[in-house]
Formats: C-alpha cells, sequence, structure tokens
C-alpha cells in the first residue's frame, strides 16, 4: 500500500453530474460557469473603482467569453485531432472535457479588445482591469477536471495525491492509485497569481497601461510550464515536448517582450509627453 494511502489522499467525486429530474447538470460546466461569473464580477467591481461603467464590462464579457470557449475548444481539437479520428462528432462535445486555455484566451482576448476600440473604450486599461480577475476564474474552472478525474500528473505518494479510478487511469499507469492532482497545482498557482497582480498595481500606480496583464500572460505561462512538465495524459508533441510547454514558453516571450516595449513607451512619454492612443479615465 503506497504512503499516500496510509497518509492520506485527495479523493475524486463519485459523480461528474448533478441530476435535476431528467436534467443533467454537468460539474464540469458548472465549474466554468462559475468561474466566468466571479471573474466579471471582480472585473466589473475593478472598473467601476476606476471610473469605469461595469456594463462596459457585461458586454465586452458576453462576447469574449463566447469566442473564448469556441477558441478554447478549437485549441483543443486541432492540438489533440488524434483523439478526434473517427469520431469527429465528439468535437462538439464539450460536456465530455477538453477546452485549450490558450485557445481560449487569445480568441477572448482579442474579441475584447477589437469590441472595447470599438466602442471607444481604452483597451490597455480594460486588459489591466481584467488581469487578476482572469486567473481568479481559471483557479474556480479548474476544479471541472477534478469531477471529470483528468487532467493529473505522475504517480505519487504525496499526502495530497490524487486518487483516481482504475477506469479513469492511462495506459501504463494502471497499477498506480494516487496522482498529482496538477489542476489543483495551476489552480493554486492562478489564485497566487492573481494576488500578487493586485499587490503589483497597488505598489506601482504609475505602471503604463498594459503591463499588468503583461505580467499575467507570463505569470501564467510560467506556472503552466511546470505543471504541464507533471501532466501524464496523451498529448501532441513537437520536438518531444508537449505543445502546451511551448505556448507557454511562448507566452514567457511575449511577455518579456511586451514589459520591455511598455517600459521603453513610458519612458518616452515621460521624457517628451504626448497624447496617447487611446482615452483613459482615471484611477480612484
Amino acid at each position: 500500500m503506497s504512503v499516500a494511502l496510509l497518509v492520506g489522499a485527495i479523493p475524486s467525486p463519485p459523480e461528474n453530474a448533478i441530476g435535476i429530474g431528467p436534467l443533467q447538470l454537468r460539474a464540469y460546466g458548472l465549474a466554468i460557469a462559475f468561474g466566468v461569473l466571479v471573474g466579471v464580477w471582480v472585473a466589473q467591481r475593478r472598473w467601476a473603482a476606476r471610473g469605469g461603467n461595469p456594463a462596459d464590462i457585461s458586454y465586452l464579457a458576453t462576447w469574449s467569453v463566447i469566442a473564448g470557449l469556441l477558441g478554447a475548444r478549437a485549441y483543443h481539437v486541432l492540438t489533440d485531432y488524434h483523439r478526434f479520428q473517427g469520431r469527429w462528432l465528439h468535437a462538439f462535445a464539450v460536456w465530455e472535457g477538453g477546452l485549450g486555455i490558450p485557445g481560449g484566451l487569445l480568441a477572448g482576448v482579442v474579441t475584447g479588445v477589437v469590441l472595447a476600440r470599438r466602442r471607444g473604450l481604452p483597451a490597455a486599461q480594460l486588459l489591466d482591469v481584467v488581469a487578476p480577475a482572469i486567473p481568479l476564474a481559471q483557479a474556480i474552472g479548474r476544479l471541472g477536471n477534478w469531477f471529470n478525474q483528468e487532467l493529473f500528473g505522475r504517480p505519487t505518494d504525496l499526502p495530497w495525491g490524487l486518487r483516481i479510478d482504475v477506469a479513469h487511469r492511462p495506459d501504463g499507469y494502471e497499477r498506480f492509485a494516487t496522482f498529482h492532482p496538477t489542476f489543483l497545482y495551476e489552480a493554486l498557482w492562478n489564485l497566487a497569481l492573481a494576488g500578487l497582480l493586485v499587490l503589483y498595481e497597488r505598489r506601482r500606480p504609475g505602471a503604463a497601461p498594459g503591463t499588468l496583464f503583461a505580467l499575467y500572460v507570463g505569470g501564467y505561462g510560467l506556472g503552466r510550464l511546470w505543471v504541464e512538465a507533471l501532466r501524464i495524459d496523451d498529448a501532441t508533441r513537437i520536438a518531444g515536448l508537449r505543445v502546451n510547454i511551448w505556448v507557454s514558453l511562448l507566452a514567457i516571450a511575449a511577455s518579456i517582450v511586451a514589459l520591455a516595449v511598455l517600459h521603453r513607451r513610458q519612458r518616452r512619454r515621460a521624457a517628451s509627453p504626448t497624447n496617447d492612443d487611446e482615452p483613459h479615465l482615471a484611477a480612484s
């Protein structure tokens, strides 16, 4: 018997859905929905604190979330296309799990920025407003993986190892009972990231617009990098590395470049003040 089973381990839920009469509500979808609601609520409060209209967040979030879900599913299907060969209709079965966060973020952010500019809203400030709200929403949504018994890591004897039913264990790992709860690691990382972003914002109120969001991208990429390295689920690889590891490295690099560009622009504006490219709201 493993040490984890002797000391204790995180149990997996016996069911992944809540039945209300003939209706089955998937815990995976409920976790994502609750995460979105909390994230939007936080973003609304942050935007209102800057003098903005919370209705702006509601409008942008509606379309960004829709685009994000489509982008997340498309990313999952494209990067794990081998899972759908011969069963392409399952590509639309979102309730079975399978949303790629990188694709969702890209689609959602691009949609939000485009719509914000069309409404004459300061896109960079809005990105900073939602920067802590996004990882908070992600942390809540990650709990859906717990109910689905998916996206866990290597076998472990640590006390917080996750018990996985035999039916959900990957081929070759049937004899192991407890695994690294990588989705929980990512959720905790995201919560810490959200807190650090708020702390940074309070200590550096004069940071260039867009800085907070760039820090989020880099911070999330860094966390996803080590979490992804622990996972054992089947995944498409490039040069021996999981696709999401490459995407995480790209996110970190993009964050560093963005921070350097924003810092340089801010120094130039401080030396020679000019009109900004987009409107600003006064921070409270």
